[in-house]
């Protein structure tokens, strides 16, 4: 007997009301969501695209084998009867129905107006934390129209929400103009949103006779595989009758500059590069790199490489990135790499001068979120602005214009990744470089690795919820909370309070216990908020430490206020 019920094809609208009403839940033991925005905002592209997203898996679950849960973001089920698991597809669905259905930690927005002056649908799309003000804002219909932003919460039942949300746009306007736009919103409804109104998934789903042990399975190999066609293999194919071997190429790379294989880049970064600077308009979206000759190839890849391990070493040695892991924005590598190896190799002071400037630029890409969203439209704008900058001309955008709000640092969690991430990298590159709880040794990536050091927290998260009565694990997570300590602290450490653990590590004989703290910038002194447990005491005090170090790296002078004031954890 077969154990498929169906391999039909289901409307992504249908799937995502199936997640909204728990008719459609998951294993328990399946592990959480963990999506970034900006793997959301990539797959609702290729969604509005047309373009395949991958089969899901599920199984008509008449028998209650497993536990189950419902989708993160979706109503709580409350004893709600289910009918189907999903065993494949988690991470897609997840991050689909939080972002047209306005959950989770941040929200989803199309520029209209970006889409009606001929953009594609990549740079018009965006999104924001939900706790900031400008999403508060973007709540009041009038300044939707006004801005034209559309929330992409608008869709969650189909085209038919755009149509109505034209109709409130256009109706106040005098009768010419309104034709006029309504004509045009029309044009845009049939090119993008009808395109994900129809969007289906294939979906195979597994009969009710399904064995726990054929599921247990399946599930099993399903997290083993799945590897997927990249541009680079497309490239390679392509290159192969010009003679250019291009998996043999960058093997050599990653030999002859080591760093690029520790930080494991992914070659269609140095692809996008090249495509960067072959053409006379610096584009770097998959058409271009697609579209590169064996000529671009040849004149640019070994300028690529070397600029790529230089670019990764001033990351590594000015700006704490010692791992992969730690790399705020992947993407930030192709305006690097492109810069570096359009400037080309510079033993003057120049070149001092423009590390510099690479420096302050990747602080305040990072703290602006310049790459949060159209990273491609945003790395072939910096490419040109930081060209302009080594010419002793006018800042880039990212920097001139940037704004942060220090009072974001308590809303940053591990979600956060970006900003989470190059916060890590600014306690590392911090005035004295951060040292490790256990050896004293600078933390290095090698060190990291032999001593099992990660970010943990500071006032243990178990602590805080039972003696300190701290429910929110927002407020718990945040980053201000978390530093990087070795693995033999941290178990040291486990649930007790600061003013316990601190003072064991304080009172061992010749320890440089201040310096250690300084250099995770942590407070110290007899009336740190360590040795009274103070933990919103403490949040004070390493917001505004952490708030300094932001503003000597970026060279921002003032705070500006972005945060909203009324977001419930």
């Amino acid at each position: 007997m077969s154990i498929f019920e169906d391999t039909n094809p289901k409307a992504l609208k249908e799937l995502l009301a199936d997640v909204h009403s728990r008719n459609m839940v998951l294993p328990d033991f399946q592990r959480d969501f963990v999506w970034d925005p900006s793997a959301t905002q990539e797959l609702i592209v290729s969604i509005a695209n047309n373009h395949p997203a991958g089969s899901l898996l599920r199984v008509r679950d008449k028998e209650r084998v497993f536990a189950s849960r419902e989708f993160e973001g979706a109503p709580k089920s409350d004893g709600r009867i289910h009918t189907f698991l999903v065993l494949d597809g988690q991470q897609r669905l997840t991050s689909l129905y939080q972002a047209f259905y306005g959950e989770g930690d941040h929200r989803y927005y199309l520029n209209i107006r970006k889409l009606l002056d001929g953009f594609d649908f990549e740079e018009a799309i965006f999104h924001l934390r939900r706790t900031t003000r400008r999403v508060r804002e973007l709540e009041d219909f009038e300044t939707q129209a006004r801005e034209m932003i559309l929330p992409l919460s608008v869709l969650k039942g189909g085209a038919g929400g755009f149509l109505e949300w034209l109709f409130e746009v256009t109706h106040p306007l005098p009768s010419d103009e309104r034709a006029s736009l309504m004509k045009n919103l029309k044009d845009l409804n049939d090119a993008w949103i009808k395109t994900i109104d129809d969007y289906h998934f294939p979906v195979v789903t597994l009969a009710d006779s399904t064995t726990a042990d054929a599921l247990c399975t399946i599930f099993e190999t399903l997290n083993r595989t799945g590897v997927k066609l990249t541009v680079f293999e497309l490239l390679t194919a392509r290159f192969w009758k010009d003679g250019i071997r291009l998996r043999e190429i960058w093997d050599i790379s990653r030999e002859e500059h080591p760093i690029i294989a520790e930080f494991d880049v992914d070659p269609y970064y140095l692809l996008q590069a090249i495509a960067l600077l072959s053409r006379p308009a610096p584009s770097c979206k998959k058409s271009d790199v697609l579209n590169l000759t064996a000529a671009d190839f040849n004149e640019w890849w070994p300028k690529v490489v070397r600029a790529a391990a230089d670019g990764l070493t001033i990351l590594r040695d000015d700006c704490g990135v010692v791992l992969p892991k730690w790399m705020p924005y992947a993407t930030m590598m192709v305006p690097i790499t492109a810069v570096l190896a359009k400037s080309g190799p510079d033993n003057t002071a120049k070149s001092g001068a423009n590390r510099e400037k690479i420096k302050r630029w990747f602080w305040c890409s990072v703290f602006g979120q310049s790459y949060e969203n159209a990273p491609n439209s945003q790395g072939a704008k910096d490419l040109t602005e930081l060209l302009r900058w080594f010419a002793a001309e006018t800042e880039p955008e990212s920097v001139s214009t940037l704004r942060f709000d220090p009072n974001s640092l308590r809303d940053v969690t591990p979600r956060q990744r970006a900003i989470y991430r190059g916060t890590i990298c600014l306690i590392l590159s911090s005035g004295s470089p951060a040292r490790d709880f256990h050896t004293q040794a600078v933390i290095t990536g090698k060190l990291m690795k032999e001593e099992s050091i990660d970010d943990h927290h500071i006032f243990p998260a178990d602590f805080l919820q039972k003696v300190k009565n701290i429910d929110s694990s927002r407020e718990r997570d945040c980053i201000v909370n978390r530093t990087l300590i070795d693995g033999t602290t941290n178990k040291k450490i486990s649930n007790r309070a600061p003013s316990d653990y601190l003072r064991t590590i304080k009172e061992t004989t010749g320890f440089p216990f201040d310096a250690i703290l300084e250099s995770h910038c942590l407070p110290t002194g007899d009336i740190s908020p360590f040795w009274t447990d103070d933990y919103q005491g403490f949040l004070v005090w390493r917001q505004e430490r952490l708030w300094n170090e932001i503003k000597r790296v970026t060279g921002i002078t003032g705070a500006t206020d972005l945060e909203s004031p009324n977001i419930a954890y």
